[in-house]
């Protein structure tokens, strides 16, 4: 039973996942997907300018533009990768949010799983 338990959670950290993230500039988060990449902690960051967030900080009202960027990996390596964007990440709180993929083109899925099997290295 303990094996099964073991192997069901290993095919669970082995799922894609979606890290939703904000940036101040394009550059910025540029810098960062690239490195994401680079150490296997994502196969592909996808990067959308001309976002406008509207929140509260610091008990003020604030309007930013912003960048989005979705970083696709695996639910294993979520958490480092977030850690790495999190180290050159320029905001003193920056949103990371990680969501789950319920489904996809397994072709697809297959790839996001091969392009991150590599444990990551420090550059």
């Amino acid at each position: 039973m303990a094996g099964s338990r073991r192997l069901a959670q290993v095919q669970e950290n082995d799922k894609a996942v979606l890290i939703y993230a904000t940036f101040p500039t394009f550059e910025s988060a540029e810098e960062v997907g690239t490195r994401l990449v680079d150490q296997g902690l994502a196969a592909c960051v996808n990067i959308w300018p001309g976002m406008t967030s509207i929140y509260i900080w610091e008990g003020k009202r604030q309007r930013d533009s912003e960048v989005v960027m979705i970083i696709k990996t695996r639910a294993a390596i979520a958490d480092a990768a977030i850690a790495e964007a999190k180290r050159q990440h320029p905001y003193t709180n920056p949103a990371f949010l990680t969501l789950p993929v319920v489904s996809g083109s397994p072709e697809f899925l297959k790839w996001i799983a091969e392009q991150t099997r590599q444990p990551a290295t420090n550059s």
